[in-house]
């Protein structure tokens, strides 16, 4: 039953993906293909606009964390010595949250960095992708008598079979996956790096730009 939970929900983000936006994010370590999620559109516009604007050429993945996330959009990045901390760049405004029961943060999912802002809305800029790991049955359990989350079937069979980052569902907003890709996310999480989670080597965005559609048909 499980199984056939986990084939359904992903035959219907198959059938999504489709429609969706594409973002091409090519660093130092191999190329990454981000799929933004229609029923969050102000974050996927702004992705979309910055990405048009070249705004994240040249940025840092600057904090990455095995088993949890790798992040970057830091605009402070982009000169900064080594060692230098990071994370705390923006660009002036906030992206109101667009946290919903539907997206959540399975493995590979690309979720929007925040402050602590009571309204959980976003930063303008900075984003992360989910590495993750699997949880048991038990460790939702308990997440979920936490956090008042409550996990569909299907979430609960993609964390326990492909894993994720649970704890933050509901905190943040998700507006996005990976498609391409993942590999790299996992080879960047598991770079050397120092106390505060910037990676020793430089990891660079050396170029995202919005990929064009693909159609077939008779012209």
């Amino acid at each position: 039953m499980r199984k056939l939970l986990l084939a359904l929900f992903l035959l219907m983000a198959f059938s999504a993906s489709a429609r969706r936006s594409r973002v091409v994010i090519v660093t130092d370590s191999g190329r990454i293909v981000l799929e933004l999620y229609d029923e969050t559109p102000k974050h996927r516009d702004n992705m979309k606009k910055l990405a048009k604007e070249h705004f994240y050429d040249s940025l840092l993945f600057h904090r990455v964390i095995p088993e949890f996330v790798i992040q970057g959009g830091d605009p402070d990045s982009k000169h900064a010595p080594a060692g230098k901390a990071l994370g705390d760049g923006d660009l002036g405004y906030r992206i109101p949250a667009e946290i919903n029961d539907m997206d959540f943060h399975k493995r590979g999912a690309v979720g929007a960095a925040r402050d602590n802002n009571p309204e959980k809305a976003s930063s303008g800029c900075q984003f992360y992708i989910v590495i993750g790991r699997k949880y048991t049955d038990e460790e939702l359990d308990r997440i979920a008598q936490r956090t008042g989350r409550k996990f569909t079937p299907a979430q609960r069979a993609f964390y326990k079979n492909i894993g994720g980052t649970p704890h933050l569902d509901g905190n943040y907003t998700v507006f996005g996956e990976v498609v391409e890709g993942m590999n790299v996310a996992d080879k960047i999480a598991h770079m050397q790096r120092d106390k505060l989670d910037r990676p020793l080597t430089d990891i660079r965005m050396k170029k995202v730009y919005v990929q064009r559609r693909k159609f077939l048909g008779i012209f």
